[in-house]
């Protein structure tokens, strides 16, 4: 038996970012297959970003890579659940964020899982890492713990 730290509760993070499943979601066990909630965590970070004018798609200079991500499981989620992904920003480095999301189901407090992705951010052309642009520094102030 191992020592696993429970779940986190809503409170626990900044942001909160509706995230509809899709039937397609599914896996043949009948729940959202693992896979899936690493897209609900880019989803919901880069959602923010887009909507707090931090990151153009098409257009921004200076975007983020994932360098480094995990998942830990607490429950099942399933079409036609609704979930919730709750954002937090763990660290903030010169070029480099560490976003920490829940996933929660319905209504409940607790997260149903709880991940995290590393983005170094780099010049879009070069691929090579750059300082945070000023834009978004104000979109993460307010997510940080």
């Amino acid at each position: 038996m191992t020592d696993r730290a429970p779940p986190e509760t809503r409170a626990a993070y900044r942001r909160f970012v509706p995230i509809p499943t899709r039937w397609g979601d599914n896996d043949v066990y009948g729940h959202v297959n693992n896979v899936v909630y690493y897209a609900f965590f880019d989803t919901a970070v880069n959602r923010v970003l887009i909507e707090d004018g931090a990151l153009d798609i098409a257009e921004s200079p200076v975007i983020g890579l994932v360098v480094e991500t995990g998942c830990r499981y607490f429950r099942s989620i399933a079409f036609p659940d609704r979930v919730t992904a709750g954002i937090r920003v763990a660290h903030q480095g010169r070029s480099s964020v560490r976003y920490e999301v829940g996933l929660f189901r319905e209504d409940e407090d607790e997260a149903v899982a709880q991940g995290h992705f590393v983005h170094v951010y780099v010049d879009r052309a070069t691929q090579r890492p750059v300082p945070l642009p000023d834009v978004l520094r104000a979109v993460l102030g307010p997510l940080r713990v």
